[in-house]
This record gives structure tokens, C-alpha cells and sequence, in this order.
């Protein structure tokens, strides 16, 4: 077993002792708990590279570690650890861009006084979700998934002071465990037809062939197989944790937290833990004819397209970027289906760098200018922010996939392909093109109001963030450029290590290909018409003062009225199911004041009266009998101790009487 396989399990567990010992030493130790949580995540950063390096040596390889955690009846269940390339590159990510969030956060919340606090809940979550993607275990990847659902609840309801942080963690929270409950049943039918939740155990993983193959199969009902309706049912699950449509509702409001957290969640850690459960059980998501990856298709490209809509009608700025990462994420689920797991991971990757870097960058601009976040109320501050600007430029042009340069444009650009090469249905490829239309044009319009035009903004100076904020920018947006090329059809590197195969020799002639040419030629016209419009209707109309309505509203204040309230789902949501669970809980409520109290008042009274009885009985008819018997055997015992005086004397009087008597009953009788 290599030195580092066995080792794996510090990568979580780093952190996680960071978040205990930070959480036990309290809250005014702030250099200790920055520098713990820092610390770890650096060397829990060198261990990952370590493992990836070794990865990449072995790339036809899996290594996996099981123990036995707990035993009931005969059976024992099993958890552990795998380092495959899958996992090895999610590893490097998340503690690469983690570590890079971390230290941003010492700026951002310099002046919190839960400083200390803060970073203990950072280091918690980066435990969790290092846990998930180095689970070989179902079972252990669902608890760490729930550890990071905690985590994430304590980091969005951070500034709990705020009703709305505390709504918003509260919110998260429910609706993603709705999703969580259809994967637990998943994973329970999993484990009763494989009698295992490891992935890989020497052929026996419930992921290995000879336990896939019945579940291919057999039907569950509705045409469906037992495979395809397990993985659905986890992808339940997946849904609400990467918000896919119709779970999707938490995900913007969960803005509310300190901006790293929005960082960190919702751009490179949290909500991509979806993602990678379905790549990760792609095996059995995949499996059979009718698999599910038709619906995660659809869902996927349906969530891109309608998420991309609201994202043009909103003013927030960590909004726009959240609507955003709601339609990412439908890209990589499309990609996921119509791709491979290559394709899905490629833009979970790339998208990681360059929206934790715009994430980053609006903090930047929030700080820079007091706590602002209505774009309408800025303009103008590239003179005053010009490295915040340079780096929120570059990751803008990564997510709006600016041909060639930008790692955006080739992993979106595969996933466009890979749809459009889908034999099931042209309609996926049609709603992520217009998707990634609309994607350059929202972040069009965001800066052409955030960074051109006449400064809005009111009574303070913007300002450029301090060099502990700006320096992770710089590195977040040289990855937002130089990783695409990891993956270019010229070299299919990445690909090829995610598949587990030899990494190809790089073929110049790939770039005259007609289907790259094409591909080429349709990514650009999305680009540009995305981006002209944008131009058009902002950047020649630039806005002059924040009290004015929008172009878009101008000319339809209806259609926008409607993309600005998100199309009313969560007042929809609100007058059906959560009416529907405030009239139960009242129901419930009602019976417990009217029914249940009073039945319980029933049962009190009738057993107290049926006390009052046995203890009347008792006192008066078993104590009493049991009183007078025992009064009657102490005056006998009493009497006939008389007897027994231990005197001599009045013994020989009795003897004597008794002597007496006895020969009077002797002479008499003989008379007679």
C-alpha cells in the first residue's frame, strides 16, 4: 500500500481538528483559529497534490482502504477511502480554492467580532466536504453530506442577527433536506439488494459489475429498472444540493452570509457535492437502456436555461452570480448526461476557479464600497478598483466562454457539443445554447453597472480592497485562463485522466476539424451575440442615476416584473406547500390543545381515581384485616408469655396444681 493511500484519511481530518481546537479555545483566540484553519488546509493542500501526483503516475489505478466501523447481527458494515483521479483532482481543488478563501476571509471579516468563530465553521465545512470526496462508503459520503449541510446552515445564518441570514440558513437547510430524504431512501434499497455500500471492494462494491448487472435488469414499476429508479432517487438528493430545478430556491437566498461563504459554498465546494455524487455513481446512473440520465438531461438543461433568465432582472450582485451558479450547475448535470463524466467534471473544475474568483471579486467590490450591493448604486469603479476590475473582467469572460483564451469557452464548449451530439433529443443542446446566451449578456449588463459608466455610488469613496484580498484574485484568475487548455481538443489530458486511460500525444491537426471549427464557430456566435446585446442595451445606455428603471423594464416591465421575482416560486411555493404544513401543523396544534390534552386529562383523572380506590382498599380492607390478625396474634403471644416468667417458684405451683387435678380425674374416674 503506498505511503500516501494510507495516509489519505489526514486530508479531512487536518481541518476538522482545526475547527475543534479553534472551537474549544473560544472566541477571542482570532490568530489561532485563522492560522489553525489556514495551516491545515495548506498541508491538507500538500497531501492532495501528493495524491495527485501519485494519480497521475498510476492512471490506470484505483487504491481503496475499507474498515469495519460497526457490526449489528451478523452483518458488518464496512466504510473507507478511495484515491482514484476522480477524487484526486476534486481534492486538489477544493483545498487549493479553499485555502485561497481562506486567506481572503482574514481581510473580508477583519472587523467581525465572531472572527475566530467564523473560521472554526470554515474549517468544520472543508472537513465535510473533503470527507465526501473521499468516501469509498455510501454510507460515509451521506454523513459527511449531512455534516456539510450543517455547515453550510451555521455559515449562511452567520450574522444570525440579520432576520434575513437566519431565514435564509433555515431555508437552506429544510430544502435540502428534502432532497436528502429521497436519497437515503436510495441508498437503503441500494444496500438491500447489493448488501454493501462500499463502491469498490475487491468485485463485491456495490459499483463492480457483478453486483450492477440484476439491477439492470429487474424492474421497479412505471418502466422503470431497479437501477435506474435507485439513482433517481439519489439524484433526488444531488438536486437539492446542487439546486436543480425544483430545489433550486434555497441557493440565491443563501447569499445572506459573509461573501467567502458565498465563495466557498456556492462556487467551488457545496453545491458542486452534487455534481460529484452523480459522477461518482456514474456506474450505476448510467446503467441499462433506459437509465436515468434522460431526466438529469432534461432537469439539467431546463435549470441552466431557467436560471439564466432570472439572472438577467436581478440588482444584487452576489444574486446575479448566485442565479448564475444555479444555471452552471444545470450545465455540468447536462454534461454529466449527454458527456461523461470527463465533460461534467472539466466544467465543475474550471467553473470553480472562475466563479470563486467573481464570487471574491464582488466581496471585493462590496468592501470597497461600504457594504453596497445594488449594483445600481455603483458605476464606475474601474479607476478606483483597477485589480478588481482586471481579475472580475477575466472571470466575466471565463463564464460568458470567451473563445480560446479563457478556460470557460472549452468546457462549456464540450458540454454544448456533447448535446448537441445526443441522439435522444435536440432539446437540452437548444435550452443550454440559449442559456449561454443569456449568460453573456447578464454578465454584460452587471458590468456595465458595476464598473462603467457615471459612479452612483453615495456619500463614501469606493476604495480597493487591502493585498490580502487582491492576491488571491490575481492567482483565481490566472487559473481562470491557463486551466482550460488542460482540456482543448488538441490535448485531451484532463479527460483522459478522469477516464482513467493514457493521456493522448497533443495533434495540432484537431484545430481544422470540422466539428471543431464548427463547434468553434457556434460558441462564438453565442458569445457575441450574448455579449452585444449586453453592449447594446447597457453600454450605450448607461445608466445615470440608480433611480432609474432598468432598459429591460422599461420596455417590458411586465416580462421583467416576473424574471425579478424569480417568476414567483417561492410565493407559489409558500401559498401551496408551506400553507399546506402551516394548516397541518395548526391541525396539529388544535388536536393536541383540544384532543390529546384532554384525553391525556382523562387518562390522569381515571388513573388517579383508580388510585384513590386501591389506596382506600388498601388502608381499609388489607391493611385493616392485616392490623386486627396481627393485634389478635401479639395479645396471645403477649398472654401466653406469661407462662414463661422464668421463675421456678411459679413453675412447681403449676406442676403442682396440674398434679392436683390430674388425680382428682384419676379418682374419679376409677369411682365411676
Amino acid at each position: 500500500m503506498p505511503f500516501i493511500v494510507s495516509y489519505l484519511w489526514l486530508i479531512p481530518a487536518l481541518p476538522l481538528a482545526a475547527a475543534v481546537v479553534s472551537t474549544l479555545a473560544g472566541g477571542r483566540q482570532r490568530a489561532l483559529s485563522a492560522g489553525l484553519a489556514i495551516g491545515t488546509m495548506f498541508f491538507s493542500l500538500l497531501l492532495s497534490l501528493c495524491a495527485l501526483t501519485h494519480a497521475l503516475t498510476f492512471a490506470a489505478q484505483r487504491w481503496v482502504v475499507n474498515v469495519e466501523w460497526f457490526r449489528f447481527g451478523q452483518t458488518a458494515v464496512q466504510i473507507g477511502w478511495v484515491l482514484d483521479p476522480l477524487s484526486a483532482i476534486m481534492l486538489t481543488m477544493v483545498t487549493f480554492v479553499g485555502l485561497l478563501i481562506f486567506i481572503y476571509s482574514i481581510g473580508y471579516m477583519a472587523r467581525d467580532e465572531r472572527f475566530a468563530r467564523f473560521f472554526s465553521y470554515l474549517s468544520l465545512f472543508a472537513a465535510a466536504m473533503l470527507g465526501v470526496v473521499l468516501a469509498n462508503s455510501l454510507l460515509l459520503l451521506f454523513v459527511c453530506w449531512e455534516l456539510v449541510g450543517l455547515a453550510s446552515y451555521l455559515l449562511i445564518g452567520f450574522w444570525f442577527q440579520k432576520p434575513a441570514a437566519s431565514a435564509a440558513a433555515k431555508k437552506a437547510f429544510l430544502t435540502t433536506r428534502i432532497g436528502d430524504v429521497f436519497f437515503f431512501l436510495g441508498m437503503m434499497w441500494l444496500f438491500a439488494r447489493t448488501g454493501t455500500l462500499l463502491f469498490v471492494d475487491a468485485g463485491k462494491g456495490c459499483l463492480e459489475a457483478a453486483q450492477l448487472a440484476p439491477l439492470g435488469i429487474e424492474t421497479a414499476g412505471l418502466g422503470l429498472t431497479v437501477a435506474a429508479a435507485i439513482s433517481l432517487l439519489i439524484f433526488c438528493g444531488a438536486a437539492g444540493k446542487s439546486g436543480q430545478f425544483p430545489l433550486h430556491v434555497w441557493l440565491p437566498d443563501a447569499m445572506e452570509g459573509p461573501t467567502p461563504v458565498s465563495a466557498l459554498i456556492h462556487a467551488a465546494t457545496m453545491v458542486a457535492a452534487g455534481v460529484y455524487l452523480i459522477a461518482r455513481i456514474y456506474p450505476l446512473v448510467s446503467l441499462g437502456t433506459h437509465s436515468s440520465l434522460t431526466v438529469i438531461a432534461w432537469v439539467g438543461a431546463f435549470t441552466a436555461f431557467f436560471a439564466a433568465t432570472i439572472a438577467i432582472a436581478q440588482n444584487d450582485i452576489k444574486r446575479i452570480l448566485a442565479y448564475s451558479t444555479v444555471s452552471q450547475l444545470g450545465f455540468m448535470m447536462l454534461g454529466l448526461a449527454v458527456g461523461g463524466v470527463a465533460v461534467g467534471i472539466f466544467h465543475l473544475i474550471t467553473h470553480a476557479f472562475f466563479k470563486a474568483l467573481l464570487f471574491l471579486g464582488a466581496g471585493s467590490v462590496i468592501h470597497g464600497c461600504h457594504e453596497e450591493q445594488d449594483i445600481r448604486k455603483m458605476g464606475g469603479l474601474r479607476k478606483q478598483m483597477p485589480v478588481t476590475f482586471a481579475t472580475y473582467s477575466i472571470g466575466m469572460l471565463a463564464l460568458s466562454g470567451f473563445p480560446l483564451v479563457f478556460s470557460g469557452f472549452w468546457s462549456k464548449d464540450a458540454i454544448l457539443e456533447s448535446a448537441h451530439t445526443w441522439p435522444i433529443s435536440q432539446g437540452p443542446f437548444l435550452l443550454a445554447s440559449a442559456a449561454a446566451v443569456l449568460t453573456a449578456f447578464y454578465m454584460t449588463r452587471q458590468m456595465y453597472y458595476v464598473f462603467f459608466g457615471k459612479s452612483r455610488v453615495e456619500h463614501r469613496h469606493p476604495h480597493e480592497s487591502p493585498t490580502v484580498m487582491t492576491v488571491p484574485l490575481v492567482i483565481l484568475a490566472l487559473f481562470a485562463v491557463v486551466l482550460g487548455f488542460a482540456g482543448t481538443p488538441v490535448w485531451t489530458g484532463f479527460q483522459s485522466f478522469i477516464e482513467m486511460q493514457s493521456a493522448p500525444a497533443a495533434d495540432l491537426a484537431k484545430l481544422i476539424e470540422p466539428a471543431f471549427l464548427g463547434t468553434l464557430l457556434l460558441s462564438t456566435i453565442i458569445v457575441t451575440v450574448g455579449l452585444g446585446l449586453g453592449w447594446l442595451l447597457y453600454g450605450r445606455n448607461a445608466l445615470q442615476a440608480a433611480t432609474e428603471p432598468d432598459v429591460l423594464e422599461a420596455a417590458a416591465p411586465g416580462i421583467f416584473r416576473v424574471l425579478a421575482g424569480k417568476y414567483f416560486l417561492d410565493e407559489l411555493y409558500d401559498a401551496t406547500v408551506i400553507r399546506l404544513h402551516r394548516l397541518f401543523a395548526k391541525l396539529c396544534a388544535w388536536l393536541d390543545d383540544h384532543f390529546w390534552s384532554n384525553l391525556v386529562a382523562m387518562v390522569k383523572w381515571d388513573v388517579l381515581t383508580f388510585a384513590w380506590f386501591s389506596r382506600s382498599f388498601d388502608v381499609a380492607v388489607v391493611n385493616g384485616g392485616f392490623d386486627s390478625s396481627c393485634d389478635a396474634v401479639q395479645a396471645g403471644g403477649e398472654s401466653t408469655s406469661h407462662l414463661q416468667s422464668g421463675q421456678e417458684q411459679r413453675y412447681l405451683k403449676w406442676i403442682g396444681l396440674a398434679l392436683f387435678l390430674f388425680l382428682v380425674w384419676l379418682f374419679w374416674g376409677a369411682r365411676g
